[in-house]
């Protein structure tokens, strides 16, 4: 970092630079290297498309923070951008935790110190830029360089300010649909066709609980029919306008129909006893889907299909496979900013306009499995013709392009993390410790309300 004397961001802080070693390789965890058959990355840039690098002449090293695998470099995108513009040299500062890069990004930027050339921002964190520390980031609207036109409407709208300035580019999108285990379904004598599962769920959420109780009843012991209340719950609130902050953007949660409803639905889950009643993402929910103790992931956006594969391996490869959304939803993609503090502007804006172009989203997709926030390029042949083998070779660019065009613009608030969280933590209250629904939501407005306190 360029402030040698910080503990908090160089204590798990990786460091590469793209010219000094050869790339990383690709992590099955969210990988999905030599698993789509599309196109190459040298099939979509040529040498008249590396954007406008900066001065030809003037050798320049361009940093770029960012959080856990992001994907930039294991995709190849910084070697293919350094092989376009032989005098740029990209080095990439990657924090393992998002939590901790989000705390040390954002001491920085009220500091206006410490910046690197390029920060990543976690979808979660956008609005708390786009108000509170909006100036400290470039306007990409004011360089030649950017085409916003391309992004969905509802990804530029959550990077940009009251005031119009557009301070972060769409990296990728989190379209969802339904995982769930063939061999699990059709034991419970249940249809396994992907089209047949997506007609079980149309009728709306209550058909997906419904479809639970007959699993509970018909389905393999010992085996939860969906993986936690609180991924219930995520994938039905994020499918609404308003979640957690209403249309004026004030604070909402505890009056907005969307969080009441994904609460009712969550909680019926966990009483009905078709959860796992376990954390996502920690090791126990690991382990559970590498042992198969689960049948469903209700929340399943492009990116999980790699996690799913890392964890399940073999035992789950041509068993999980995708169905549509009831009501298809966004869950997770980032944005990459350039701070106003960075010396190198111009070199900033054009590798990030680059790194977020139509193309290079295409490519992200079929090497990492995050899908495009380009509008254009979803549209493309390599995203929509995309399949993944591991999952029965679903048509996955079909499916997610599917619940992509009905993604609603969500409001985003400061705090919007920090109340799904809250929420979370309160769903797994009441699976863990035994609490009713209504003693389990007193204790999470009551957490949320202390800690959101100005």
């Amino acid at each position: 970092m360029r402030q040698e004397d910080d503990d908090v961001m160089r204590s798990n802080t990786t460091r590469t630079t793209n010219r000094s070693r050869r790339r990383a390789g690709r992590a099955l965890a969210v990988g999905m290297t030599a698993i789509l058959s599309t196109a190459l990355l040298g099939a979509c840039s040529s040498d008249d498309e590396g954007g406008d690098g900066g001065n030809g002449d003037e050798e320049i090293t361009l940093r770029v923070g960012v959080f856990g695998q992001f994907g930039f470099e294991e995709a190849g995108l910084y070697e293919e951008y350094e092989r376009l513009n032989p005098h740029i040299t990209i080095e990439q500062d990657s924090i393992t935790d998002s939590g901790d890069y989000m705390t040390g990004l954002r001491t920085r930027l009220s500091q206006n110190s410490g910046l690197l050339d390029l920060q990543a921002i976690e979808v979660g964190n956008i609005a708390e830029m786009t108000t509170e520390l909006s100036d400290r980031w470039v306007d990409f609207n004011g360089f030649e360089a950017v085409d916003p036109s391309h992004f969905a409407e509802w990804k530029n709208a959550q990077a940009t300010d009251a005031d119009g300035r557009l301070i972060g580019l769409g990296t990728d999108s989190g379209p969802t649909g339904v995982c769930y285990r063939t061999d699990y379904f059709e034991e419970a004598g249940l249809p396994t066709d992907r089209e047949e599962v997506t007609e079980l769920f149309a009728g709306g959420w209550e058909d997906y609980l419904a479809v639970g109780e007959q699993f509970a009843a018909d389905g393999p012991e010992n085996v939860a029919y969906l993986d936690s209340a609180g991924g219930m719950f995520n994938a039905v609130v994020s499918a609404y306008e308003e979640r957690y902050y209403n249309a004026e953007g004030e604070l909402a949660y505890a009056d907005n129909e969307s969080v009441a409803t994904a609460w009712d639905l969550a909680t019926q889950a966990a009483e009905a006893g078709l959860s796992s009643g376990l954390e996502q993402f920690q090791d126990d929910w690991n382990q559970a889907m590498a042992n198969g103790d689960f049948a469903t992931l209700p929340a399943c956006p492009a990116w999980m299909l790699g996690y799913i594969q890392s964890q399940a391996g073999e035992g789950g490869e041509d068993v999980w496979d995708i169905a549509q959304s009831p009501s298809p939803s966004n869950w997770g993609g980032s944005f990459i900013g350039v701070p106003e503090a960075t010396e190198h502007h111009d070199e900033a804006v054009a590798l990030a306009a680059w790194l977020t172009a139509p193309e290079q989203q295409a490519v992200f997709f079929t090497e990492r499995g995050s899908y495009p926030s380009s509008a254009e390029a979803q549209q493309l042949p390599e995203v929509l013709e995309a399949t993944h083998p591991y999952v029965n070779d679903a048509p996955i660019g079909q499916i997610f392009s599917q619940a992509a065009a009905d993604v609603p613009t969500t409001v985003i608030g400061p705090y919007d993390q920090q109340v799904q969280d809250g929420i979370t933590d309160g769903l797994l209250a009441l699976e863990q410790n035994g609490l009713s629904p209504d003693d389990a939501w007193d204790d999470v407005v009551a957490a949320l309300d202390n800690a959101v306190a100005e």
